[in-house]
């Protein structure tokens, strides 16, 4: 059997699995035992899939990954060679020995190689994902000779028996995306790159990186020390280096994973103005200082210098065609108290509207993005206050109730902007009980318009903000919650089948913590390997 992929980049983030796959048994939520799902317990659920009871034995001394003949990618390719590495120990690690002894006990032919061939002219071994990479795979049996067994493809997802199983797959959305806050509480490397390796499992594709915020500036930056030096919790312990950062984004890179960083302003700047003299506005009380300061000043032509030298920087540290600059939740009071900026709102004629001096600020610092050949994304508050957006821009919707979001979605695309969405996703509320099913119901395309409009929704994230969140219970808050966000992400808009679901998540749970993750349980049972702690 041949795998054919259409970039390499994403090999193995991108399948789907060619495999059945049980592990323990598996209960409703009344506590009755159910049957079996019909799709093999794969997650997220293939585009399509064919299994057959043909069976297959897999021996670690004998398998191998080969590249196929003809493919554009050889073994030159450290995103391939990387992955091949990567999932034979999938395979073969953790429970070898179990395997192995039923593998002897069972009948049928050995699976020898799994051939992979890149069709796609350049392979892009050396290049990052981007919102355009092809993600589409086909998967299938290709004819034995005498002299050697059937190949099977595409393993990700296995335990005892291989299955025959063909598979036609490719994601509903281009941009599916965790978002993860590492400045209310600092998250070390470590569990970043867990992340990454657990979001990789789900066909995530983008690490949506909220860097900064009001309570912490962990980023080094090499142009504007003094940013992390006085405004991180501690500048030595809780800070991301270049080597850092740059590590995340490989890592990210070798899973088809994209970061985007997110530098929010003018609010949530709290924590910048300690290491950045008169960038922040200073409050007043009546007619003297308060001594208190609010969001980013925007009437110094020094603030507008700042924010170019800066994020020329961040243009080379991230190499993401997109920054995400925030844009939200903009408190104006402080803006309000101050003199100075009174009376600039007079010279411009922005009269008591304070909304057009955050809009004069944003359409400064988007021409200042864009002079670094960078798109943007912002938050929706960008779009709602009417600054002029180039049409690129993706808008991202996080504010309301369903029918409010909904509405905002018609909004964006009807004028003709791109959009992605997170309100329904906001997975660090939590609530007792299987949450994770109103997740898997929404949808970025449940609202009122025309296909037009609905091809303009790139996607959506799951968001985990940070202040009850940090690296002692952030896996087990966001998993296998954001795996119900990734099928929705991926999967056809018409596998919405919560049973079926539930079947196949508590196993792809189960899955998850078999290779160490401590993904919480959706309701009572087991997994035959338990999590068995740090």
């Amino acid at each position: 059997m041949g795998a054919l992929l259409k970039f390499g980049a994403l090999l193995l983030a991108a399948v789907a699995a060619c495999v059945a796959w049980e592990d323990g048994d598996v209960w409703d939520y009344d506590g009755h035992k159910l049957k079996d799902s019909d799709f093999l317990a794969l997650w997220p659920l293939p585009q399509k899939v064919q299994s057959s009871a043909v069976s297959f034995q897999l021996s670690a001394s004998r398998f191998q990954f080969t590249h196929a003949e003809g493919s554009s990618a050889g073994s030159d390719c450290s995103i391939l060679q990387n992955a091949f590495r990567r999932y034979f120990d999938y395979i073969f690690g953790f429970t070898k020995k179990d395997r192995d002894q039923r593998r002897r006990n069972a009948a049928g032919s050995e699976v020898l190689e799994l051939q992979v061939a890149i069709t796609s002219p350049d392979a892009e071994c050396d290049g990052f994902p981007s919102l355009t990479s092809d993600e589409s795979c086909e998967c299938g049996a290709a004819p034995s000779s005498e002299s050697s067994p059937p190949v099977i493809a595409f393993l990700t997802q296995i335990t005892q028996n291989i299955n025959k199983t063909g598979v036609s797959d490719f994601p509903r959305f281009a941009h599916r995306g965790v978002l993860l806050d590492s400045s209310r509480h600092y998250l070390p490397l470590k569990v970043i790159l867990a992340n990454l390796v657990t979001m990789a499992m789900n066909k995530y594709n983008v690490f949506h990186w909220h860097i900064s915020d009001d309570q912490s500036f962990p980023y080094v930056s090499r142009m504007f020390p003094d940013l992390s030096q006085k405004g991180s919790y501690h500048p030595y312990t809780h800070v991301y280096t270049p080597a850092d950062v740059k590590m995340v984004i490989e890592f990210a890179r070798m899973r088809g994973i994209r970061v985007i960083a997110e530098f929010d302003t003018p609010g949530h700047t709290q924590s910048w103005g300690f290491g950045q003299k008169d960038l922040l506005t200073p409050c007043y009380t009546g007619s003297s200082p308060s001594g208190t300061y609010g969001p980013v000043n925007p009437i110094l032509n020094t603030t507008y210098d700042f924010m170019a030298g800066f994020f020329k920087e961040i243009s080379t540290v991230f190499p993401d065609a997109y920054v995400h600059l925030g844009g939200d939740e903009v408190d104006f009071s402080c803006w309000k108290s101050n003199p100075d900026i009174q009376k600039f709102m007079d010279q411009q004629g922005f009269g008591k509207d304070y909304s057009k001096l955050e809009s004069f600020y944003i359409q400064r610092l988007l021409d200042i993005v864009s002079s670094t050949d960078k798109g943007y994304m912002v938050w929706q508050e960008v779009f709602d206050n009417g600054v002029k957006l180039k049409m690129d821009t993706l808008i991202h919707v996080w504010k309301g109730n369903e029918a409010q979001y909904q509405a905002e979605m018609a909004r964006v695309t009807g004028a003709g902007y791109r959009t992605l969405l997170s309100t329904p996703w906001y997975l660090n509320r939590i609530s007792y009980g299987q949450d994770w099913r109103d997740a898997y119901k929404a949808d970025p395309c449940n609202f009122t318009g025309t296909d037009a409009q609905k091809k303009l929704v790139i996607g959506g994230e799951a968001c985990l903000w940070g202040e009850y969140v940090d690296a002692s219970n952030l896996t087990p808050r966001l998993w296998p919650r954001a795996s119900a966000v990734a099928e929705r992400l991926w999967s056809d808009q018409g596998v919405r089948d919560i049973s079926d679901a539930y079947v196949r998540l508590v196993q792809h749970r189960c899955r998850m913590v078999e290779r160490g993750i401590p993904a919480e349980p959706l309701f009572t049972g087991y997994c035959r390997h338990e999590y068995s702690g740090v």
